[in-house]
């Protein structure tokens, strides 16, 4: 199938005219945020996930799913491009974790270019992602509806840090190296594969709101702008996915039932 750039604004609630200007990217960065969630499911269930524009097209837009940067920053790559903006691959290393050792490039973002100057775009970093373009310009504070950013200089990368509590937690670092499909099927794989991976071992959730607050499931852990709750069970969880970050279960294809939700669900409580 192609790309519907309208079924993808109605799934986002996209409404007016849409132009390659930074108050469309702006409006449209934040939509994508508060209506697609942030998750990693099908790694939990065992499902391939592919990069392809239909394959992610459907489970994101269709079928009313989730997924992580490499679908979400696919999905909002096509969307730009339709739009008429200019797109440039790029990807990070993250280090959330503050690792011992420099890590693959395991992240998918974006470089977008237009009237108005350059912008790094990301719609798929979970509870930390930016909620609105950042001016691709070093040591500049930068306040978006759901936190403050900063981009520096790391010897010949650039890190992109937000602020918390206790300062600026670095997110990750990249550069301006192009990057290929392949590239970023390599980082799936490992992503989705590799047994250390925070994704096949921990349920994770996030979608943003648009009063600033956001909803966030880290195994049966749920937090919902100030508020903290420890869900009962799998049928919890279950439903909270669904009335919290808006996912739909009800696909024949992407959809999951609730017995297999539970299975996964047991297990990453298990350890």
């Amino acid at each position: 199938m192609s790309f519907d750039l309208n079924a993808y604004f109605t799934r986002i609630r996209f409404t007016g005219r849409a132009a390659p200007d930074l108050q469309t990217l702006t409006q449209i960065h934040l939509l994508h945020t508060c209506a697609i969630p942030f998750e990693n499911l099908d790694v939990l269930l065992g499902r391939e996930i592919q990069l392809d524009d239909d394959s992610v097209f459907n489970k994101l837009v269709t079928a009313g799913r989730g997924g992580y940067c490499f679908e979400q920053n696919g999905l909002l790559k096509r969307a730009l491009l339709e739009t008429g903006f200019e797109v440039e691959d790029l990807a990070g290393r993250v280090l959330l974790s503050r690792p011992a050792r420099m890590p693959a490039r395991t992240h998918r973002l974006a470089l977008v270019s237009s009237a108005q100057g350059r912008w790094l775009v990301d719609v798929g970093f979970g509870s930390k992602t930016l909620t609105a373009p950042l001016k691709f310009v070093p040591d500049i504070e930068q306040l978006t509806p759901h936190g403050r950013y900063k981009i520096t200089h790391v010897e010949n990368d650039f890190l992109l840090s937000t602020l918390v509590e206790e300062g600026w937690l670095p997110m990750y670092r990249f550069d301006r190296q192009k990057q290929y499909f392949s590239d970023y099927e390599a980082g799936n794989f490992y992503s989705a594969h590799w047994p250390e991976s925070r994704f096949r071992h921990h349920l994770v959730a996030c979608l943003h709101y648009a009063d600033g607050t956001s909803a966030t499931l880290l195994d049966d852990r749920l937090r919902v702008g100030d508020e903290k709750l420890t869900l009962a069970d799998a049928a919890a969880a279950y439903k909270a996915l669904q009335e919290r970050t808006g996912l739909r279960f009800d696909d024949r294809t992407y959809g999951i039932d609730l017995e297999s939700f539970s299975h996964i669900f047991r297990q990453v409580l298990a350890g």
